[in-house]
């Protein structure tokens, strides 16, 4: 059986028969179609406007299609996130307008793009639509989608997130813009935290200050987060047309990473604090850690973590990669007794969150971090 693929409609040809048969069933839809629809956040760039048909029947989703589901059951999110950053209740019998993709969480979910258009669920509040191979033995079932449709404009080619992004750039050379990472142990390990405190405390020094999300899964509220405490600019992976960066292909993190940085830029940033998800183990945060593209604006880098033991192991593999790190950060904070194991270990200081958020702390850590200043230089400035 031999698969054709034209215009974003699958055809399937039987061997021996001259004809081709279609088994798929493009639906016109009907103006206002989507006007109670609940549209999620990773569809957001989406000018759903452009929405004129249903793509149904045998087709194989595509990393990134816009799909219309219909909530069948509800379970571990029982909300969505909006464009707007609300988080909109569900129900059942809701339609919501979500996006295929991927989904690394190990305290979650790891899901793939499906194949087909069968059911399916919901795997991030974000708004991404997959099948999950395993959960966390704490998280509940996801809540179960029925998808009725890709939607496809007036040339019958489906809406994906690819025909929104930034204008992809792809050489590091030309950014000038100097950065600091906020790297960790795993998810919820602080890294948000961090990396917004730290946004506080060079906004309120009076410096522009741009914020980037390289690598996770579409979400709102890190962005929301990011905003609230001061960025100037604040833009992650789904600008690049990217709605999760799990199994994505090495080539285009950089490429991801480079727009995301030329973006901000472009906005005027005088400083990028830029946070890269998930733990040290994880492929797609190995592999950003050590782009090229990452690499030649970074100024200076903080790790999260939630244990001594998970802060020693952090900065001996940033050490071991050749990444410049300025200390410590995360929930380590709440432990007194942890802290004083992790600095004495690493010998690199702990920058609690208030620490951060202070302006002349802030701005001293991002003037020691471009001009390459060593931990201990840092420390004897009076930053740990």
């Amino acid at each position: 059986m031999l698969s054709l693929d034209v215009c974003g409609v699958q055809q399937l040809k039987i061997h021996g028969e001259n004809d081709v048969k279609t088994v798929t069933t493009p639906t016109p839809l009907a103006r206002g179609a989507l006007d109670h629809a609940k549209s999620a956040y990773t569809a957001r760039r989406v000018d759903l406007s452009q929405a004129r048909a249903l793509l149904g029947g045998e087709v194989r989703p595509r990393f990134g299609d816009v799909v219309l589901a219909r909530v069948s059951a509800l379970g571990h999110h029982t909300r969505l996130e909006s464009p707007a950053g609300r988080r909109v209740h569900l129900f059942p019998g809701d339609e919501i307008v979500v996006v295929y993709g991927t989904r690394y969480a190990p305290d979650q979910f790891e899901a793939l793009v499906p194949a087909d258009l069968g059911s399916c669920h919901l795997v991030a509040a974000g708004g991404i639509a997959a099948s999950m191979r395993v959960r966390h033995t704490r998280a509940k079932r996801p809540t179960a989608i029925e998808p009725l449709g890709i939607l496809l404009d007036a040339g019958s080619r489906r809406l994906n997130l690819q025909d929104w992004r930034l204008t992809p750039v792809t050489n590091p050379r030309g950014i000038g813009l100097p950065t600091i990472a906020v790297a960790g142990t795993a998810m919820n390990s602080g890294k948000t935290t961090a990396a917004a405190h730290l946004v506080r405390g060079l906004a309120t020094a009076g410096v522009r200050v741009g914020a980037a999300k390289l690598t996770g899964a579409g979400s709102g509220p890190d962005r929301w987060k990011l905003m609230d405490a001061g960025a100037q600019h604040v833009v992650d992976f789904t600008d690049a047309g990217y709605v999760s960066t799990y199994g994505v292909a090495a080539a285009e993190l950089d490429t991801i990473c480079c727009t995301l940085l030329a973006e901000l830029e472009r906005a005027g940033c005088e400083v990028a604090v830029l946070e890269v998800a998930d733990g040290l183990f994880q492929e797609e945060t190995v592999h950003m850690l050590q782009s090229p593209c990452f690499q030649r604006p970074l100024a200076g880098m903080l790790f999260a973590a939630g244990d001594a033991a998970g802060a020693v192991l952090g900065a001996q593999c940033l050490k071991s990669w050749g990444l410049p790190l300025l200390g410590l950060a995360g929930l380590l904070e709440t432990s007194p007794l942890a802290v004083r194991e992790a600095v004495a270990a690493t010998g690199f200081p702990l920058f609690t969150s208030e620490e951060l958020s202070d302006p002349k702390l802030a701005s001293s850590l991002c003037e020691h971090a471009v001009a390459g200043a060593t931990p201990k230089v840092a420390a004897c400035a009076g930053l740990a």
